[in-house]
């Protein structure tokens, strides 16, 4: 079946929003407001210098998607690209979606000359931690913390 990857669109706002309430629930056990989510994620297409959402489709069906946030080195001269907001539907998990995506992030990556890419992962889904070591990424040495305003 044909797999293919493209920047999303506002008709995917909806899509988008979904898989992210999904995702939270999922992954953290947060119920995210709706309203809210959608205002952040539409804000991504009306300000595109905060990142850029990406689409995986099967037979023209969308099957996941993650967001692309921007972070200035001044260390590095240049962006880290943070890889947010990831999810695949169950039915299509496993099959290759999200290597699709992220093969299509690091290529976009390359070409922008992108310090680096980074994502967050919970500390207990191990088997997140897998798959992003499978595709060569590695622990950071860096702990985050966060002040929630």
């Amino acid at each position: 079946m044909t797999l293919s990857i493209r920047p999303a669109t506002g008709a995917d706002v909806p899509a988008l929003c979904a898989w992210n309430l999904a995702m939270a629930r999922e992954t953290e056990g947060l119920e995210l407001d709706p309203a809210t989510l959608e205002r952040g994620v539409r804000g991504v297409f009306e300000q595109p210098q905060r990142g850029l959402y990406l689409v995986a489709e099967r037979e023209g069906a969308a099957v996941g998607g993650l967001l692309v946030t921007y972070e200035w080195s001044d260390w590095r001269n240049g962006d880290y690209w943070w890889i947010q907001s990831v999810y695949v539907v169950p039915e299509a998990r496993r099959g290759g979606v999200f290597r699709a995506l992220y093969d299509e992030v690091a290529r976009r990556a390359r070409a922008a000359h992108a310090a680096s890419l980074r994502l967050y992962v919970e500390a207990d889904n191990r088997r997140a931690q897998q798959t992003y070591a499978g595709l060569g990424m590695r622990p950071s040495h860096y702990a985050m913390y966060e002040q929630v305003l």
